[in-house]
């Protein structure tokens, strides 16, 4: 997990601890956000980021025992639900790590069918839009500016596809391309095909 992942219910914690007392454990965050140390007592680790467990978990333990060391790590991760929606290619619920991302989950669904935009789709969370991405641009130039980590209850909505230009003749790629707006400067066409 990259060191800005943040723990929740669902995630494990690999514990290890030596020096006055030895202990390796696996412990899963309750719902309640805690994880349970024998002779230690519950310890919350909801919304503490992956770097900063090992000290949090220092700080906490050390309350009731001194000199010991450990290693605190992430084991299994939680997952997440999201629902993909509109023209895709297999729209419904998709259960999908806790890391996913919004390309990743187009990638799990299938992506847009051949009626749905590949250029404007958005992501959704608590009705708001949070990003509109556009395939093109990751395809093209790897761009991942609009990709955003998922949290669960995101929906990703793929609308209808939009104008759309044909391209043929003596080209890498002759194919029918779908327009990011009513206009778009042919070279920019002609460098996705």
């Amino acid at each position: 997990a990259p060191a800005n992942y943040v723990l929740g219910v669902g995630d494990e914690v690999d514990l290890k601890v030596w020096g006055v007392i030895d202990m390796a454990l696996r412990l899963p965050v309750d719902r309640n956000g805690q994880i349970t140390v024998p002779k230690v007592g519950p310890i919350t680790v909801a919304g503490v980021q992956a770097d900063q467990l090992e000290k949090h978990l220092r700080t906490q333990i050390g309350r009731v025992f001194s000199n010991f060391e450990l290693s605190a790590t992430l084991g299994r991760l939680r997952t997440i639900q999201v629902f993909v929606v509109g023209q895709a290619r297999r729209p419904g619920a998709y259960t999908l790590s806790s890391l996913s991302t919004l390309v990743s989950a187009l990638f799990e669904s299938g992506g847009p069918s051949a009626t749905g935009s590949l250029r404007k789709i958005q992501l959704k969370r608590d009705g708001q839009t949070l990003t509109t991405l556009d395939l093109y641009k990751f395809i093209t130039e790897g761009d991942k500016s609009a990709d955003r980590r998922l949290l669960p209850g995101d929906v990703i909505v793929i609308p209808p596809a939009g104008p759309r230009v044909a391209l043929m003749g003596v080209l890498d790629t002759p194919a029918v391309y779908e327009l990011a707006a009513v206009e778009e400067p042919l070279g920019k066409l002609l460098a996705y095909s």
